[in-house]
Order: C-alpha cells, then sequence, then structure tokens
C-alpha cells in the first residue's frame, strides 16, 4: 500500500470518529488505529491544512469539527445533467 493510500485510509477514520465524536484523548485514538500519537498530531495537521475545522473538546474528550463538513476523497462520475456538461455516451 503506497503512503498516500495509508494516509487516507486514516483520515477517513479519523473524520468517522470525530462525527460518532468517540475519538477519545489522542493516545487512546492512536491505540485503537494501531499508529503513534505523533502520527495521530501529523494527520490532525494534514487535515487541518486541508481546511478541516478540527478542534478537541474536553468536555466531551474527543476532536470535534467546528462547524459541519464532509470529506470525500477519489474519482467519481459526475452526473452530466447537473454539471453542465453534455453527454456523448
Amino acid at each position: 500500500m503506497s503512503i498516500i493510500i495509508g494516509h487516507i485510509e486514516i483520515i477517513e477514520r479519523i473524520d468517522q470518529s470525530i462525527r460518532l465524536q468517540a475519538t477519545g484523548w489522542p493516545d487512546q485514538l492512536a491505540v485503537r488505529l494501531r499508529i503513534s500519537k505523533t502520527k495521530v498530531y501529523r494527520i490532525i495537521n494534514i487535515m487541518k491544512e486541508l481546511n478541516a475545522p478540527v478542534l478537541y473538546d474536553m468536555t466531551l474528550q474527543s476532536f470535534i469539527y467546528e462547524t459541519s463538513v464532509g470529506f470525500r476523497f477519489g474519482f467519481y462520475v459526475k452526473d452530466s445533467h447537473h454539471s453542465g456538461v453534455p453527454s456523448y455516451a
């Protein structure tokens, strides 16, 4: 598995945990993901560079999104009816 694919998979898992407000403390999240606590912080910082409004809520003891966001990475077929691009198929 390439490094970039591995990072994307970790981001997807962290994203899911954040949506459930179930990340726990950073060291707990690291154990659950089988990565180091340092790597958890590196991935969170990458998510922030990608404009994810991530912060840690001490009351909930979980990372949370400050505003509602979605994460999607990959290729998909565009619906030509909504994109303004004519369909030639």
